[in-house]
């Protein structure tokens, strides 16, 4: 076993992640990281976001983006996925955004908090109208499991 994950092992590693890290671009081209929830589906990432939020048109401005996902606390423990490519805000396909809330619900069923507990303004920022960001990485996935290092070779 190598350090290196495989393409599929790779994605495999991003879909059962919870939380990944979205960087995009400013307008003066200095990156923002944001931690967001996601869903995978053919070999693609899905985030969802209000239709109004900054990272909704920082995509929109600029498609270039990379996203993370990673765990564990010991070394031997870590590992991670970051892929860079290229995002669009989805609003052409109905059906692609209906599949991605269904999964996004199914993935997250019980984490998101009780909106009828939040303040008004949360709720009112949280109701308004969603946006999708699809990601399409390219070939360069960088991947890494610390844990392969000291796995016997057969």
């Amino acid at each position: 076993m190598g350090l290196r994950l495989s393409r599929a092992e790779a994605f495999a590693e991003i879909a059962a992640a919870h939380t990944g890290i979205l960087v995009s671009l400013r307008r003066d081209g200095v990156p923002i990281a944001l931690p967001v929830w996601h869903v995978v589906l053919d070999a693609r990432i899905y985030v969802g976001a209000p239709a109004h939020s900054k990272k909704i048109a920082r995509v929109r401005r600029d498609p270039r983006v990379s996203y993370l996902v990673e765990s564990g606390e010991r070394w031997i423990d870590l590992r991670g996925v970051h892929v860079t490519g290229l995002a669009r805000i989805v609003d052409d396909d109905p059906d692609l955004v209906a599949r991605v809330a269904s999964e996004t619900s199914r993935k997250y069923a019980g984490f998101a908090g009780d909106r009828a507990a939040m303040p008004d303004d949360t709720r009112g920022y949280y109701e308004r109208p969603r946006a999708m960001i699809e990601i399409v990485p390219d070939d360069r996935i960088l991947s890494w499991v610390n844990a392969n290092l000291f796995a016997d070779e057969d």
